[in-house]
């Protein structure tokens, strides 16, 4: 079954219980228009009145990504990683390399670019693209 059944017309993964806490970092993900550290999302819980431990945040993130209701990156190879609701959109991401800011990129750099393989029998069905630098506000 691909993933896509597996969740809900409400966006909530089959198969998975309903608590505020997963409610709180779901609702937090679904109102980003960038994605956001699992501190970003503990902080936004606790500005709205909510409670859960950053321990909880992540397990909740990680049950998420496993469903595919959430999409985790890392950041230019670090140990940081951000998350974001899975609109099954595809979107890359540039990277302020002093201030941490995220910048949506308005295009796909891979739009026309069509890889070739040695051996045939090789389906691209992703990429990843790592784009850094400074914002206006850094440089």
């Amino acid at each position: 079954m691909n993933r896509l059944k597996k969740i809900k017309d409400d966006g909530w993964p089959a198969g998975v219980k309903k608590t505020k806490q997963r409610e709180s970092v779901l609702a937090v993900l679904k109102n980003s228009d960038k994605p956001l550290s699992a501190m970003d999302i503990y902080s936004k819980i606790e500005k709205n009145g909510s409670s859960a431990w950053l321990s909880t945040v992540y397990r909740i993130l990680e049950l998420m990504v496993k469903k595919g209701v959430v999409i985790k990156t890392n950041i230019m190879n670090s140990e940081m990683a951000v998350y974001e609701f899975n609109r099954f959109k595809h979107k890359h991401y540039a990277v302020c390399m002093r201030c941490n800011k995220i910048i949506i990129m308005d295009n796909c750099p891979m739009d026309k670019f069509i890889p070739q393989f040695k051996d045939e029998e090789f389906s691209v069905i992703g990429h990843n693209i790592e784009i850094f630098g400074f914002c206006k506000d850094c440089k």
